[in-house]
């Protein structure tokens, strides 16, 4: 059978000759290459001042404290090492290199502070909250006082109405926000809105509700913007009582402010105010004026429920640069679901002529029924369901 074990049956080979191994061109020219790269870097790593100027703009780039620095990290933070590419000049960053004990290289980048030309560095805007925390406040936009924690902008700029706005997609299609109020007076009712309505639907909670801090949490961790709803004084005052701590026309700036305040400390995360009737106290340009300046320095936004053809909240927001909304429709003012879908129906005709719209309801369970039924069928022809926030912004005087 012979010694080849490895050979078929019944076939006699000569034994295999060994092949020789001939370089071919390829590997040649891929030797030499290697051997050029290795020869200029120990070249370089003697200091020859020619090839230092083969990044001139990135050694000018480098911190004035990495010149204070040992002679060989000086050097290293000037030079590419090998199989390194080239930063780009104007990356915007600043990059510093040390050689460490053992002889290697730590590579550091840091943003580099711009002078006016260069590239633009464009940072995201700070809008919304992050939904595994949206249930959580933002402690450097609250203060304390004896009416509870009230919101402030933060240190930087921030602004509570930035901060727990609902994010959006940013087009420019058609936007309607719709603010459902009176939540936080009925525990059941209160709970139904919650879980029933789209996320995208803004709560208003009423001042003097129950359990304010408990619904917001839950508000806000299933996706809400909401809204605090102040009780302001009607016409008809008081056999149209709006209920406990009502701002009234007759009582002073600074009782007012109080109630405010009051109603403000209930509950936080919320990116503004709204009215609760008031009529009386929306046409009063001295009553109305301190209170609006007072939540335009918190950050905050006013949405007019627009009851009220008298009201001049537009005009003072507009004065004192008040992030400031002004309702289109009243949806349930007939408490019927067929009446309510229409009232959507034309809230829609209302935002596709002017590109947005905003309609206002009470958590009634006919009220919610209808929104939710609406706003499902309305996101399959395109319109988008926002946060009363990304509306209020654009009323904003320059």
């Amino acid at each position: 059978m012979g010694t080849d074990f490895h050979a078929p049956l019944g076939q006699d080979r000569p034994p295999a000759r060994p092949k020789r191994r001939i370089l071919s061109s390829a590997r040649l020219l891929s030797i030499i290459a290697v051997a050029a790269v290795l020869g200029l870097s120990f070249y370089a790593m003697q200091g020859d001042e020619a090839l230092k100027q083969v990044a001139p703009n990135e050694a000018s780039s480098a911190k004035p404290e990495a010149a204070a620095t040992t002679a060989n990290t000086d050097r290293a933070a000037n030079q590419q090492p090998a199989g390194m590419p080239l930063s780009n000049p104007n990356s915007g960053a600043t990059i510093e290199r040390t050689t460490t004990d053992d002889g290697s290289v730590v590579t550091k980048y840091s943003p580099r502070a711009r002078d006016g030309s260069g590239p633009v560095l464009i940072n995201a805007q700070r809008v919304g909250q992050d939904p595994r925390v949206a249930a959580q406040p933002n402690e450097a936009l609250l203060e304390d006082s004896p009416h509870g924690r009230l919101p402030i902008i933060g240190p930087d700029g921030l602004r509570p109405m930035d901060q727990y706005a609902r994010p959006w997609s940013g087009a420019r299609g058609t936007r309607i926000a719709i603010v459902v109020s009176g939540l936080g007076l009925s525990q059941t009712g209160t709970q139904h809105a919650i879980r029933e309505l789209p996320a995208g639907v803004t709560l208003a909670f009423a001042a003097s509700g129950n359990s304010l801090q408990r619904w917001m949490q839950e508000a806000r961790r299933s996706g809400h913007e909401i809204l605090v709803q102040l009780p302001l004084e009607p016409f008809d005052y008081p056999a149209n009582d709006p209920g406990p701590d009502t701002l009234l026309v007759k009582s002073s700036a600074k009782e007012n402010l109080n109630r405010l305040h009051s109603a403000m400390g209930r509950i936080t995360n919320y990116t503004g105010i709204m009215n609760y009737l008031g009529a009386r106290f929306l046409s009063d340009p001295d009553a109305l004026e301190p209170v609006l300046r007072d939540i335009s320095k918190r950050g905050l936004l006013f949405l007019d429920d627009g009851t009220s053809a008298q009201s001049r909240t537009e005009v003072i927001s507009k004065t004192i640069q008040l992030p400031h909304a002004f309702a289109d429709l009243t949806l349930d003012g007939q408490l019927q679901t067929d009446a309510i879908l229409k009232k959507l129906d034309e809230l829609e005709r209302i935002a596709a002529r002017k590109g947005s719209a905003i309609g206002v309801a009470s958590a009634f369970n006919e009220s919610v029924a209808a929104i939710r039924k609406w706003s499902e069928e309305a996101s399959q022809r395109g319109i988008e369901i926002v946060g009363v926030s990304t509306l209020a912004s654009e009323s904003v005087a320059p």
